[in-house]
């Protein structure tokens, strides 16, 4: 397993629109380890492919307090939404910024397991909330597409800065 990079806002890589995972075998295993590895070490609880620059319809999850309950979702569809809840959200890729996103408080989806089985299963609360934030992901959509355009622009120089900081380079806007 492997540690992989995971993009940080505004990187135009996770505008990305993900395609879909034509086939589940080792070398997609290997991914979903990798993500795991990564997400867990951020640590996190959700992480998609498109956050690790694999663009990808493929997403990591693990709500539980002790990581026990983690799922790989390939191919993710939401099929039923209802309910309104109103969680602070946060998101690996803009580290260190939290804010109240409005999402479906229940959701029904239906995708492949790391076997290639179709499941369909129902979720809710924090679990139903991370799911959608990481499909987002799939669509090139971050948390921060929620917030009003002054509060994106703030925390977009702030991440910008920090990163300078760190001595990485640049990001030209």
């Amino acid at each position: 397993m492997a540690k992989l990079t995971i993009l940080e806002f505004p990187d135009p890589r996770l505008r990305t629109r993900a395609k879909p995972v034509e086939a589940v075998d080792d070398e997609l295993n290997a991914l979903i380890d990798d993500m795991f590895e990564t997400m867990y070490a951020a640590p996190g609880i959700g992480l998609a492919a498109t956050q690790v620059d694999v663009h990808k319809r493929l997403l990591v999850a693990d709500v539980s307090a002790d990581r026990s309950d983690p799922r790989a979702l390939i191919n993710p569809v939401i099929v039923e939404k209802d309910g309104v809840t109103v969680t602070e959200e946060g998101c690996l890729s803009v580290p260190g910024y939290y804010e109240e996103v409005e999402r479906a408080e229940h959701i029904r989806v239906r995708y492949l397991d790391r076997s290639g089985k179709e499941v369909a299963a129902e979720a809710e609360g924090l679990l139903a909330v991370c799911i959608q934030h990481e499909m987002d992901h799939l669509e090139g959509k971050l948390f921060v597409d929620y917030l009003s355009e002054a509060k994106r622009q703030r925390i977009r120089k702030r991440l910008v800065k920090d990163k300078r900081h760190r001595g990485a380079e640049a990001v030209t806007l």
